[in-house]
């Protein structure tokens, strides 16, 4: 749904994006991660037509960029990170205008669905301006939804908005995926991006790994399993660490920390040789870190 080939962007002296390259599948929320500054938003802009790329290439819903730029715009929704309202005009009529904009055929329809959809009806009559910034937010997402978009580019969704805001949109977001919908998704916020994406990339100014956020964790930090003994000595230290599969162990307390590939295999044969060398096995966990935690690991890396 998107391809991009070395995409570049420059501005003067400055590096903005360099040499992207990428595959979106259809139907796929991916996760755009990186810090302030690192090219995401200047990224949002060349895939969605805004700005032209100063080299590369891109193909964004089976368009050309830089050849199909109007049908790109047509075909994609967008919301940035500041949307702007007419804030003097109602919400409905906010909706309505971009309807007309986009041609949308069934503008009036449109526009009631998705202001239901968001919880949004009961003040349609009321002047954007008058509302939250989560009810914005919302009104902002219903704008780049109204022509039924193929691929959606959501700029931080959730940003500055309260718990319960936050949710809603973060649902709304995963009944779109069950639609089918592409979904560029840019945020800061990492257990968000956990929950919602099938892939995840983490970018400054390049793209430094593309992958699941399953995988991401395995890759940077490997599988750690916790096995909670009554206590813990040296041998069985080095019960543990004789053994082919095991990657690293760490004694903290009573606890074994071991590093493996694949603990579902490997853990009961662990087991078994500490219960031979005489530990008391209490329970088994594995040590999961979070996705914020492989996010610094690979930034500052970079």
């Amino acid at each position: 749904m998107i391809h991009t080939e070395s995409l570049t962007k420059r501005f003067k002296e400055t590096l903005a994006v360099d040499g992207l390259s990428l595959d979106i599948h259809e139907g796929e929320v991916f996760g755009f991660l990186g810090p302030n500054g690192a090219g995401k938003t200047t990224t949002v802009r060349m895939l969605t037509s805004l700005v032209g790329p100063t080299s590369g290439s891109a193909n964004v819903a089976g368009f050309t960029l830089g050849q199909r730029d109007t049908d790109i715009r047509r075909t994609v929704g967008v919301l940035t990170e500041t949307p702007g309202m007419y804030d003097n005009l109602s919400a409905e009529y906010n909706l309505q205008i971009f309807a007309n904009l986009y041609e949308v055929k069934n503008g009036p329809e449109q526009v009631e669905k998705y202001l239901k959809m968001l919880d949004l009806y009961d003040r349609r009559f009321d002047a954007a301006g008058t509302f939250s910034k989560g009810m914005k937010q919302k009104l902002a997402i219903a704008r780049a939804l109204l022509h039924e978009p193929k691929v959606i580019f959501l700029d931080e969704p959730t940003a500055g908005l309260d718990p319960e805001a936050a949710h809603l949109i973060r649902d709304f977001i995963a009944e779109l995926k069950k639609e089918g919908r592409t979904i560029f998704l840019c945020t800061h916020n990492l257990d968000e991006a956990d929950r919602l994406c099938d892939r995840i990339g983490v970018f400054k100014t390049r793209m430094l790994v593309v992958d699941t956020p399953a995988n991401l964790r395995t890759s940077v930090f490997g599988r750690k399993v916790v096995f909670h003994l009554r206590t813990v000595d040296e041998k069985l230290v080095g019960a543990v660490r004789a053994m082919p599969f095991v990657r690293e162990v760490k004694a903290v307390d009573n606890k074994l920390l071991i590093t493996l590939e694949d603990p579902e295999s490997h853990n009961p044969e662990i087991v078994r040789v500490l219960v031979g060398a005489g530990a008391d096995v209490q329970f088994v966990g594995e040590l999961r870190h979070s996705l914020e935690d492989v996010y610094l690991q690979l930034v500052k890396a970079a």
